[in-house]
């Protein structure tokens, strides 16, 4: 019988292919979650987003495949039955953040 594969990079032992713990090497701090920081890395700031277009465009993106899927009969015939469905879907749950969004649930920044 043949000795069991061992892999080098994944020994334990401290054997010749193991590099040690992940981690953040000695003399650097770490951030949470262990991550080294790289010397002179600017602080990154959200990008402000105007969350009622991306949803509108989303919204828009689901009706448009919906008319697709319906004028098609190959999209909507036989086995894909359920794919108008998951456009009528698409666009439900966006008009629903549409309306959520605009009496300011959805913006983080009134949170």
């Amino acid at each position: 019988m043949a000795a069991p594969h061992r892999n080098p990079t994944c020994d334990r032992s401290g054997g010749p292919g193991y590099a040690g713990p992940v981690g953040a090497r000695e003399g650097e701090k770490s951030r949470a979650g262990g991550a080294p920081r790289a010397q002179g890395s600017a602080v990154l700031v959200p990008l402000r987003v105007n969350t009622l277009r991306i949803v509108e465009a989303g919204t828009l993106a689901w009706l448009v495949a919906l008319v697709v899927t319906l004028i098609v009969p190959a999209l909507h015939g036989a086995g894909r039955s359920w794919w108008p469905w998951a456009c009528v879907a698409g666009v439900g749950i966006g008009v629903f953040g549409w309306f959520y969004i605009r009496r300011g649930r959805g913006n983080a920044a009134d949170a």
